[in-house]
């Protein structure tokens, strides 16, 4: 089929601002689509017009029912940044549009800034939960971020100062590229000095931490103290080897079963924002801890699953990545997960008990794979001095499907 569908960017500027090819499928379409904001960019000449509903779902199914006609869809600078061009192209064929961007949010920004694009992380928070910026507090770190609405730059300040990055200066660029442009500078912990801001605008952050306190890593291995919990949590030093051992990669699913304080799917989703993951836990105060442990540490995207292993996990997308933390010993289990993996996918079991290490050697000798067993001593105080006090050793199976 020939291309009937157009995604043009525009900016501030308008029609004023886009090259010969985008104005010709402006000029050209049967049908316009956009927010109020941009249709009011372009002439009344009587042509039909939708705007964007929310939620966008329903206006999406309409314009792929338009299939033939000649729509032309109107966006904020690029669309494939963030953009509806990401959304429509899950529904549209690439050789059934034509997408010209605009300079996007982003680049401007960084225009405006002096910042290298390539060195600064770039995210949005409309309509996304602001916890998903966690992740991103490190020192040194430069931040771009679309907001949601006009008081997303308080809310951001707000979120700096409660993690020790009341010190960065932050920039509000609002309008950019029109007439209505402008700029608002102040230190994250000074923001709530600021009334008046513009619901179209974008937040830059200079990340810097207050003096004396150190933001937690990316790297796997989170200190024990960093997630609320029972007791019932894979320990920092083994958890580092099970993240490695579970080897995550962008975009790939985890199952976390038996999720206990959920530190396993966490950091496997702070590996990479892409990553997703599944925590399948039944005792619900546990349950209450993952969801206060992931917004905590910046993963509020963690499914959370009430239930038993394996029961529980026959309706779950399929995983890249299997970990099973609790209910080793459940009947069934092996044959409730392995074959749920795909080619290269890994499995990942740990063992404290006596029971759960023969039911690892049963499960060794029916698909193979490396075990091995993990010994921690941490030094503690005995009396004035300090001894080696032995954790609980750990037997771990890392099997890869072949």
């Amino acid at each position: 089929m020939s291309k009937w569908l157009s995604i043009v960017g525009i900016g501030e500027n308008g029609l004023a601002g886009l090259g010969a090819v985008a104005r010709t499928l402006v000029d050209d379409a049967t049908v316009l689509i956009g927010g109020d904001r941009h249709l009011a960019m372009l002439p009344d000449d009587g042509r039909e017009r939708l705007t964007w509903p929310s939620p966008l779902a329903k206006l999406v199914d309409e314009i792929v029912a338009r299939r033939g006609q000649a729509v032309c869809v109107l966006a904020t600078g690029n669309p494939q940044f963030y953009g509806v061009g990401v959304t429509l192209g899950r529904r549209v064929p690439a050789e059934e549009m034509t997408i010209i961007p605009a300079p996007s949010a982003f680049s401007l920004a960084c225009a405006r800034l002096g910042w290298a694009q390539a060195e600064t992380e770039m995210l949005t928070l409309h309509g996304r939960p602001l916890e998903s910026l966690i992740p991103c507090l490190q020192p040194g770190a430069r931040l771009l971020l679309l907001s949601h609405d006009r008081t997303t730059p308080a809310a951001v300040a707000a979120l700096l100062e409660r993690h020790g990055f009341g010190p960065s200066p932050m920039t509000v660029l609002a309008h950019m590229g029109g007439p209505d442009e402008a700029r608002m500078d102040c230190p994250a912990a000074e923001w709530q000095q600021i009334t008046a801001v513009a619901d179209f605008n974008t937040i830059a952050v200079d990340c810097r931490l207050a003096p004396g306190l150190r933001a937690p890593s990316r790297v796997p291995g989170l200190p024990d103290t960093a997630f609320e919990h029972d007791g019932q949590i894979t320990k920092q030093e083994v958890r580092a080897i099970t993240l490695a051992a579970l080897a995550p990669a962008p975009g790939q699913l985890l199952w976390d079963v038996g999720a206990g304080a959920g530190s396993i799917a966490i950091e496997w989703l702070r590996a990479d924002r892409r990553n997703r993951a599944i925590a399948v836990e039944r005792d619900g105060e546990r349950r209450r801890k993952i969801a206060a442990n992931a917004s905590a540490l910046g993963t509020p995207g963690l499914v959370i699953r009430d239930g038993s292993a394996p029961a529980a996990l026959a309706d779950l997308a399929q995983p890249d990545a299997i970990f099973v933390g609790g209910g080793l010993t459940a009947p069934g289990m092996l044959d409730a997960s392995w074959p749920r993996l795909g080619s290269g996918g890994r499995l990942v079991a740990n063992a404290v008990t006596v029971e759960g290490e023969g039911v690892l050697y049963d499960w060794h000798a029916q698909i193979g794979g490396d075990m091995k067993r993990l010994a921690v001593s941490r030094a503690e105080p005995i009396g004035e001095r300090l001894g080696w006090r032995p954790m609980m050793s750990v037997t771990q199976l890392v099997a890869v499907k072949p």
